[in-house]
């Protein structure tokens, strides 16, 4: 399977963003915005139709788009929590102008179907180097902003009353939310963003608890279905996306099973009682 290079930069690719968005994604989840990630997939998808209809790599159309859409609902605040129905309209809104982008460059239809579900078998070198950079921005730019991130997301009134500017750290989260997001759309598409940004995560917080532990294994989680998804995909010739999904699903159902809580209640090795 890996003596073919275009299965080498599938693995290399999926790698990258599997971890960008296993750690990304934590926060996400533990912050209660999924659904403003779930958004900037579907904006996303507005930015690379536009960037096609320009002429212009449909990855940097992406981007600049989810960055700006993260920009914007980090200004909004808190206020975003209260504005489900206004998000849910933007998520139209934003598809149909990307159909009616397409309308212009009816032959970009196979391009806008892999935007769509994401195929992470056409990704070539120079776009793994991109995901590269992206990634490592990402990643350096979430280290930078972890400790007061996660004080303001689990005690926001007493992140405020210390200093902490909620607003600040919620812009900079979504602009890093934003850069996950567009990379993510590589491997399994704008539509399946919540594959690998939320599912692994998500399981990773219902199986074990502690802020190091949670983002290791939501990493480890993100990455493992990817590479499994991946493989299944070469031998069955089905969609890699599909299978990503399948298994984000299957694991994050077997993290709700009421006998698998016992996972989350073993003692760390070497610790006594607390």
């Amino acid at each position: 399977m890996l003596s073919y290079d275009f299965m080498q930069n599938a693995f290399a690719a999926a790698t990258i963003v599997a971890i960008v968005s296993g750690l990304v994604g934590y926060f996400l989840v533990l912050r209660g915005q999924t659904f403003a990630g779930h958004a900037l997939g579907h904006v996303g998808f507005t930015g690379a139709t536009g960037a096609v209809l320009l002429g212009v790599t449909p990855l940097w159309g992406l981007v600049l788009m989810t960055v700006a859409a993260g920009l914007g609902m980090g200004i909004m605040g808190e206020r975003l929590a209260q504005r489900d129905v206004a998000i849910g309209i933007v998520l139209a809104l934003s598809l149909g102008l990307g159909l009616l982008f397409l309308h212009f460059f009816t032959a970009y239809a196979t391009q806008a179907t892999a935007l769509l579900f994401g195929n992470v078998l056409a990704v070539d070198i120079s776009t793994v180097w991109i995901l590269l950079m992206l990634g490592v921005i990402s990643v350096a730019a979430l280290a930078v902003i972890s400790r007061p991130l996660l004080f303001a997301s689990l005690q926001p009134e007493l992140a405020e009353a210390k200093g902490v500017s909620l607003r600040l750290y919620s812009v900079l989260f979504l602009a890093i939310v934003a850069l996950a997001t567009a990379e993510c759309a590589q491997i399994v598409g704008v539509l399946l963003v919540f594959a690998l940004m939320v599912g692994p995560a998500a399981a990773a917080q219902r199986l074990t608890t502690g802020l190091g532990r949670g983002l290791l294994l939501s990493a480890a989680l993100a990455l493992s279905e990817a590479w499994a998804g991946i493989t299944l995909a070469f031998y069955t010739d089905w969609p890699s996306s599909f299978w990503i999904t399948a298994l984000s699903a299957g694991v994050y159902l077997f993290a709700t099973l009421p006998w698998a809580g016992w996972i989350r209640q073993q003692p760390r090795i070497g610790r006594g009682p607390a």
